[in-house]
């Protein structure tokens, strides 16, 4: 764990978490469906492992990685085909990640509200958490589509600070990729990176100069 000051949850007034790969592990879902496309389209499906750490690239990656040959327009047709397909089944595997049930249960019992910034596009977002119970306890809900902009850029960090009426100086927010910290930075949050995600071959969260960098869950009550 990274030397920061004491007590984070005691400098903030809110946390915000990425939802692939850190607070939930959708990878069984998103990749069942890619090997779905594969299957439809005659193509050699990637490896489980492999397809799963490439999750946080969205569709457009998945696909790339899938159907490495074909052209621009063609991978843009298949990404969109590869959402269809998840939507039909969007959450019959994901669950939350281990240890990730107590964390929110800590918040809502010191009273501190959450929330979550997802590259997803809201009408995945939305039945995954519905689905899981989440919807209702969580304060704020950003989809990849509910602003103009997606992560890198801060403003769905942003708006999800300012729909909680919370400056985003006050917040906290964790995920599990590069772009995460990124957009914490650039929006003003403190920033917590995770190592339990979807971490892309030859990345390493411990370089992504995050205010703090957990390897478990729980740890962010500790920190």
């Amino acid at each position: 764990m990274n030397t920061g000051p004491a007590g984070l949850l005691n400098q903030v007034h809110a946390v915000l978490f990425d939802l692939d790969g850190t607070l939930l592990d959708t990878a069984p879902d998103l990749v069942r469906a890619l090997h779905t496309l594969c299957d439809t389209h005659g193509a050699v499906p990637p490896d489980f492992d492999f397809a799963a750490r490439h999750v946080s690239t969205g569709a457009i990656g998945l696909v790339r990685l899938a159907f490495p040959d074909r052209n621009e327009a063609e991978q843009t047709k298949l990404s969109q085909q590869l959402v269809e397909v998840y939507a039909a089944d969007v959450c019959l595997y994901t669950q939350p990640y281990p240890g990730i049930t107590t964390v929110l249960d800590s918040l809502d019992q010191r009273g501190l509200p959450w929330g979550v910034v997802t590259n997803k596009i809201e009408r995945l977002a939305v039945p995954i958490l519905d689905t899981l119970g989440m919807t209702e306890r969580s304060a704020v809900i950003v989809g990849g589509d509910t602003t103009p902009n997606r992560k890198p850029h801060p403003d769905p960090i942003i708006c999800a600070a300012e729909r909680m009426g919370i400056a985003p100086e006050s917040v906290a927010y964790v995920g599990d990729h590069r772009k995460d910290i990124e957009a914490g930075h650039a929006a003003g949050t403190l920033t917590v990176a995770v190592t339990w995600g979807y971490i892309i071959p030859g990345e390493d969260p411990w370089d992504w100069d995050a205010d703090y960098t957990i390897e478990q869950p729980e740890e962010l009550l500790s920190i």
